[in-house]
């Protein structure tokens, strides 16, 4: 650039400042303008920043709120499954009860008494070949083979094997169970034998001329010498007769959902007076 035009510029810069530094002098209007423009700079250096902050106080407040309710939430859902295992765990307990106490209102047979007993276990045994169940009562209660077992609907077995505390019940659908029946109503004489799980049992050896019907009640005679007189087996549900034949062809079904058992009865013989004299002498 030409040194000369430098030197131009220079001095009516100089010119103009000074002609501003003087008339700032008389009248102060420069400086009170610098005033306010430096304190708007500064506001707005500062309202961003003011502004940020209390954004970032509320979110901080929030987070801690949130997480605060977070821990309250987790607390009461805590308090909540708490809550409702309690709750299953007494209304499992009172419908316990209620079994229990229907199982003690069946009437005991005259000369048996009976004896309440928890099935710990289904299908036991080393191959589960055999329909058994297995309750918590043994020798050291009693309990011996072939005790006859029952729930409040009717007969759920025999006793097969008894250990000291517990012992293995052979279920009436098992294929070697025997247990003799007549019908509650018309009296016909049978045996009902055990076909397997989730099978009709079948009733054989009822005359061809005995009277029996579809729906009838089987119940135990007493003839086995095993089960007591009169206990409740099955339901008839198929009779047909077939000619040429001795006997009937008879179906029928449990009365006990065996499945679902969870507590029974042993029923075993009371001793009679002289029996107990002669335990003493």
């Amino acid at each position: 650039m030409n040194p000369k035009r430098v030197a131009i510029f220079l001095v009516a810069g100089l010119f103009v400042y000074l002609s501003l530094y003087t008339w700032n002098l008389r009248s102060g209007h420069l400086t009170r303008l610098s005033t306010y423009s430096g304190l708007d700079s500064v506001g707005m250096v500062l309202r961003p920043g003011k502004w940020l902050g209390g954004r970032a106080g509320d979110f901080v407040e929030r987070y801690v709120s949130l997480v605060g309710l977070k821990q309250q939430n987790e607390a009461l859902e805590t308090e909540v499954k708490a809550l409702r295992l309690e709750n299953m765990t007494l209304r499992e307990r009172a419908e316990a009860t209620g079994r229990v106490e229907k199982l003690l209102g069946f009437p005991e047979p005259p000369e048996w008494k009976r004896e309440g007993a928890r099935v710990i276990a289904h299908r036991v045994g080393p191959t589960a070949i055999l329909e058994t169940i297995l309750v918590d009562r043994g020798r050291l209660s009693g309990a011996v083979e072939d005790t006859p077992v029952l729930s409040t609907e009717g007969v759920v077995g025999r006793i097969y094997r008894a250990g000291l505390s517990v012992s293995t019940v052979l279920l009436l659908t098992d294929p070697s169970g025997r247990i003799a029946v007549v019908g509650r109503d018309n009296r016909a004489a049978g045996v009902v034998y055990g076909m397997g799980a989730d099978e009709k049992l079948i009733v054989k050896y009822v005359g061809f001329t005995s009277n029996i019907e579809q729906g009838e009640i089987l119940v135990t005679s007493g003839m086995d010498g095993v089960y007591p007189k009169g206990l409740p087996v099955a339901r008839v549900t198929r009779v047909k007769r077939e000619e040429g034949t001795l006997f009937m062809d008879v179906q029928a079904e449990p009365l006990v959902d065996i499945p679902r058992l969870e507590e029974v009865l042993l029923l075993k013989r009371a001793a009679k007076p002289e029996d107990t004299r002669d335990l003493w002498e």
